[in-house]
C-alpha cells in the first residue's frame, strides 16, 4: 500500500482513503464470489482445481529432486517468516520513533493472522488428497495462508521503501515482490496440499486486509502515517545531509513542502 504523503491536499489525502476503501472492499467481494464457488462446487472452477492439482502432482511426484527444491522454497516463504519479517519491520519502526507506523506493520501481520484462520474456519474447505502425497499440511485449505501471509508482507515492505527509492527502485521493488508472492503461492499448487482457487483467495483476502487496516488507521489518525513516513526518511538520511539541511527544515517541520519531495527519492 502506498502511504499517502502528509503534506497533500486534503482533497488528494481523501482521495487515497477512498482508493484504500476500494481495495478492501473489492478484493472481500471477490473472496466472498469465490468462496460461494468453492462452497457451491461450481463445475467450471472445480474442474480446473482437479486438472490442474493432479498435473502438477504427478510431475512431483516423478522429479523428487525438484519437489524438494520445491518444498525448500515453500518453508522458507511460510507464514512464520514473512511475520518475522514484519516483526523486524515494526521493532525497527519503533527504535526509530515511527510509532504510528510500526503499528501500521504490527496491525497488518497480526489481523491478517486472525482474519486467515477465521475464514479457513468459515469455509472449511478440505486440501486435495492423494495416495501418494509430496507433502503434507493441516488445517483447512481455503484460503492457503502462505499466499495470504507473502503477500500482506510483500505489499508492507514495497510501501516501507516506496519513498526511498526512484522509479527504477519501485519497480525493481514491485517486480520482486511479486515475482515472490507468485513463487509461492504457485508452490502451495505445485506440492499438491493447496487447490489453484486457495491461493488466488488468499492474494484476494490479503488485499482486503491491507486495505481495511490502512483506511481504519487513517480515519483514527488522519495523516499520522504520512508524518512517519517523513520521520523514517529524515532519520535515515545521511549524517552529512542531516547537517546541511537541519538549518533550513527539521523533522517537526510543518511547513509545506514541495509534492515531489517524498515521491522522487531522498539522498
Amino acid at each position: 500500500m502506498h502511504l499517502t504523503n502528509s503534506t497533500t491536499p486534503v482533497t488528494v489525502r481523501h482521495r487515497r482513503l477512498l482508493r484504500d476503501a476500494s481495495v478492501a472492499l473489492g478484493c472481500a467481494a471477490l473472496f466472498g464470489l469465490l468462496a460461494v464457488l468453492v462452497t457451491g462446487r461450481w463445475y467450471p472452477l472445480h474442474q480446473f482445481d482437479q486438472e490442474w492439482i493432479g498435473e502438477l502432482h504427478t510431475y512431483a511426484r516423478e522429479h523428487r529432486i525438484w519437489t524438494a527444491a520445491v518444498q525448500t522454497l515453500s518453508d522458507i516463504g511460510g507464514p512464520v517468516t514473512m511475520r518475522i519479517l514484519l516483526g523486524f519491520a515494526a521493532a525497527w519502526l519503533l527504535l526509530i520513533g515511527a510509532r504510528m507506523l510500526a503499528g501500521w506493520v504490527a496491525a497488518q501481520a497480526l489481523v491478517g493472522w486472525g482474519a486467515q484462520w477465521a475464514l479457513k474456519l468459515a469455509v472449511d474447505r478440505q486440501r486435495p488428497a492423494f495416495a501418494d502425497p509430496v507433502s503434507h499440511a493441516g488445517g483447512p485449505a481455503f484460503p492457503s495462508g502462505h499466499a495470504m501471509a507473502s503477500a500482506i508482507t510483500c505489499a508492507v515492505l514495497v510501501g516501507l521503501v516506496w519513498y526511498r527509492v526512484d522509479r527504477r527502485g519501485r519497480t525493481a521493488a514491485c517486480a520482486v515482490a511479486a515475482a515472490t508472492v507468485l513463487t509461492i503461492g504457485w508452490t502451495r499448487t505445485a506440492l499438491g496440499v493447496h487447490w489453484p482457487s486457495d491461493v488466488v483467495a488468499g492474494w484476494l483476502a490479503a488485499g482486503a486486509v491491507l486495505g481495511v487496516v490502512t483506511a481504519v488507521i487513517e480515519l483514527w489518525r488522519p495523516g499520522a502515517l504520512a508524518r512517519d513516513v517523513r520521520r523514517v526518511n529524515w532519520r535515515t538520511r545521511p549524517r552529512v545531509q542531516r547537517v546541511i539541511v537541519s538549518p533550513v527544515r527539521t523533522p517537526q517541520t510543518d511547513g509545506p513542502l514541495d509534492e515531489g519531495e517524498l515521491d522522487g527519492p531522498v539522498r
